[in-house]
């Protein structure tokens, strides 16, 4: 193609492992992806050029004008965090703090949060500044902020209101100033209805939403996230067209997440430049497998031909949606109870039921 000649070898070469998968990928979308391998601006983190991806860009744009609370709603590995950085990057103000609700547990989350002072418990030999004194002046990200528990929803709700707490014991108020930009996988209104989340704590950060696409709403950015992940992991690693197919085929239940991971893996397991359908992972070939003997079974009923298939038990489906769900997460069971959307005590007694 005569574009694709002309930049291959200007001022924004086009990265070797874009030639691989340019058959997928107009002279626009490969310039773009070029460029962001050399741009270091905020938006250059955001992979895709589908129109989902284009209105998360503008959002990202508008929202980083201002210091109202965001609320990033999406699936797991749809790249919550990556956004919110990059509406904090584009008017830098101040650090950008994480804090991660679904780690903080027990009695250490408040100290987690609002810091202690000497004394306050033993072991508690000097005092300690929490996550909201490194935010101040800048932005704290509550990532899965639905896994706050109620009283820490209502402790953050006078943070957010009065904008100063007190350290776990201790007298003086403390004050905190920063912009609050929460993520979620959960559905909060429905949480609210539930008595799981505090309406007026939801009302507080529903100001500014934005909502990300799961991956398999944008199949059209696979290309471009696989030639991204080829940059970061590979070495000169190309993607023949059967196998970028497969990987536009699969659901990706673990979003960009688990293609990343499923990119790490394949260019690990191979040992040539061509990346083949031999290296992908075993959940991908299998699901190939199971999608073309169920079209093949298609085949066989629209033609008269009879067929013998296994009508499974409803529990043997939910014990291979468990392992399944397992070997996509590489055994984390936090980000597999993500995926089957089930809490993970849940998942925990499925896992002693099913003696897995």
């Amino acid at each position: 193609m005569a574009w694709f000649n002309r930049f291959a070898h200007g001022p924004t070469a086009i990265p070797e492992s874009l030639r691989s998968v340019r058959h997928y990928l107009s002279g626009g979308e490969l310039f773009l992806i070029a460029r962001a391998a050399h741009d270091n601006s905020p938006l250059s983190t955001l992979v895709g050029t589908s129109q989902p991806m284009k209105q998360v860009a503008r959002l990202i744009s508008r929202m980083a004008k201002s210091r109202f609370p965001v609320l990033i709603l999406g699936e797991t590995g749809t790249g919550k965090e990556v956004v919110a950085r990059a509406i904090h990057n584009l008017e830098p103000r101040g650090p950008f703090t994480v804090v991660d609700c679904s780690s903080l547990v027990g009695p250490l989350m408040e100290s987690e949060l609002f810091g202690y002072a000497k004394g306050a418990f033993t072991g508690a030999h000097v005092q300690k500044l929490g996550l909201l004194d490194a935010a101040n002046g800048g932005t704290a990200f509550f990532d899965e902020i639905g896994e706050l528990p109620l009283d820490m929803q209502q402790k953050l709700l006078r943070v957010l209101q009065e904008k100063e707490f007190r350290a776990v014991g201790g007298i003086a108020q403390r004050q905190s100033n920063f912009r609050l930009i929460a993520a979620t996988n959960r559905d909060l209104a429905s949480e609210v209805e539930k008595g799981r989340f505090r309406q007026d704590l939801y009302y507080r950060l529903n100001v500014m939403k934005l909502r990300l696409p799961p991956l398999r709403e944008r199949r059209e950015d696979i290309p471009g996230l696989v030639t991204h992940f080829l940059e970061k992991y590979g070495s000169g690693h190309e993607v023949p067209t059967d196998t970028m197919e497969a990987l536009m085929r699969h659901e990706w239940p673990g979003n960009v997440r688990e293609l990343e991971h499923t990119v790490q893996q394949m260019v690990a397991m191979n040992s040539g430049q061509w990346i083949s359908r031999g290296d992908l992972p075993s959940a991908i070939a299998n699901a190939e497998r199971e999608k073309s003997a169920l079209s093949s079974d298609g085949v066989r009923a629209s033609s008269g031909v009879g067929t013998s298939a296994e009508i499974l038990p409803l529990a043997e489906v939910e014990k291979r949606a468990i392992l399944h769900a397992l070997q996509v997460a590489k055994g984390d069971r936090t980000l597999a109870a993500a995926m089957l959307e089930i809490g993970r005590t849940t998942l925990y007694r499925k896992l002693k039921e099913y003696g897995l």
